[in-house]
């Protein structure tokens, strides 16, 4: 991976597939709060790190013809496959822009204001996040909602029976994200960064999850290792011994309803433009 690149986990085909079974895992989520800060038909929705669209999507099909849906993110593989798809499902009311998230202004130039913004597991990979609550509340009009899915208390994620490999794995992924100025448990500073940009919070709550073995769910986290072990290996923060032996113990775990993976807090919060 590009060292000068913020996303941490890549853009190659195996981040963009990993996505996919992420997004319909917490597509719920997603629908969820976005109904609860009244997303409705005819809004114009910001994505905020939108990455290959799989939550574009479904925004722009939420929002209809009448409404319109812009994402932005840096990648340009992410931002092409979001195109390209754009136009094979019918969703002309759905755009892509280049764009750096810690600096909204100049992607957002003509575009603003919107009616709702999302973010998700996008402020925990930036250097910045207070500058991206800032843009994002200079692109909303007043009474417009900001909806973030991220996370807090990451490193309570685990495996039960308890893994001494699961728990090498997590600590190299807090090192990895920090190295690049990330944050796995920025919504505890949230609060304060909405605060300062002049939001209020309207809702505050935590999705926690956990994936059995024999779960749907269990694939979130399954394929998160088998994506991101290889790579901590390659810089230098996991040894290959504890990757080989974590995948190991992932596969001897499918299909067993006795064991799970406590999943990574998902906090939700639904903040208004005063």
């Amino acid at each position: 991976m590009d060292e000068k690149t913020p996303y941490v986990l890549g853009t190659g085909d195996d981040e963009l597939q990993r996505l996919g079974l992420q997004h319909r895992l917490w597509s719920d989520a997603c629908h969820a709060a976005c109904k609860r800060a009244g997303l409705r038909i005819g809004h114009r929705v910001l994505d905020v790190g939108c990455g290959p669209g799989f939550a574009s999507f479904d925004l722009a099909q939420l929002v209809t013809q009448r409404g319109a849906v812009l994402g932005i993110d840096e990648s340009e593989p992410f931002l092409a496959h979001l195109t390209a798809q754009a136009k094979c499902r019918d969703l002309p009311q759905l755009r892509a822009r280049p764009g750096d998230v810690q600096q909204l202004g100049p992607a957002l130039a003509g575009e603003a204001p919107f009616d709702l913004a999302y973010a998700r597991w996008v402020l925990c990979f930036v250097a910045d996040p207070a500058a991206v609550v800032r843009g994002v509340a200079n692109a909303l009009r007043p009474g417009a909602r900001f909806v973030v899915h991220d996370y807090f208390n990451y490193g309570s994620m685990t495996l039960a029976p308890r893994s001494v490999f699961h728990d090498r794995a997590v600590a190299a992924t807090r090192a990895a994200w920090g190295h690049r100025g990330g944050d796995p448990d920025v919504v505890g500073r949230l609060p304060a960064m909405l605060q300062d940009a002049g939001f209020t919070i309207e809702h505050l709550d935590v999705h926690q999850r956990i994936g059995r073995g024999t779960d749907s769910m269990f694939g979130w986290v399954d394929t998160w290792w088998h994506t991101f072990a290889p790579k901590l290996v390659g810089m230098g923060l996991l040894a290959e011994a504890d990757a080989h032996g974590l995948l190991a113990e992932l596969s001897s775990m499918r299909g067993d309803p006795l064991r799970f993976a406590h999943c990574p807090p998902v906090y939700e919060v639904i903040a208004r433009r005063n």
